[in-house]
């Protein structure tokens, strides 16, 4: 039996498939950039404000290369980039808290991060629609 596509699914169902698509790559790829990072930090003396700004761009890239690997041949690019960004960065959240002792603290780098993800995941989004044509 042949897999189900998107464009067989009801639109809303096929947009929300493509979105969660998307959040996984972005929290492979967000994992796979703090496992880089933390080697190099231990080969590294690195200051602790670098590294808040390396785990920043950690996520505007994993945003970034999630839209371009799911979102092809998507309409409202930039919405659906910007669900990207904020879904992404709420599972973030919960997954690095989770490894982190349980800390479950909202504070200003929420803050940071979920503007951060909503401006990177509207971008990328308008990005991936326009290079997809």
């Amino acid at each position: 039996m042949k897999g189900v596509k998107s464009k067989d699914l009801n639109p809303v169902v096929g947009l929300v498939l493509k979105i969660l698509k998307a959040v996984i790559i972005a929290m492979l790829v967000s994992l796979a950039g703090i496992l880089i990072m933390a080697f190099v930090v231990q080969w590294l003396s690195i200051s602790e404000r670098f590294i808040s700004i390396i785990n920043q761009i950690i996520k505007g890239v994993a945003i970034l290369v999630a839209c371009l690997f799911a979102l092809k041949k998507t309409k409202n690019g930039a919405f659906v980039g910007l669900a990207v960004g904020l879904v992404y960065i709420a599972l973030a959240f919960v997954v690095f808290s989770l490894l982190d002792n349980n800390t479950w603290s909202l504070g200003l780098t929420v803050f940071n991060d979920i503007i951060l993800g909503a401006i990177t995941g509207f971008i990328s989004g308008i990005i991936t629609v326009n290079i997809r044509k």
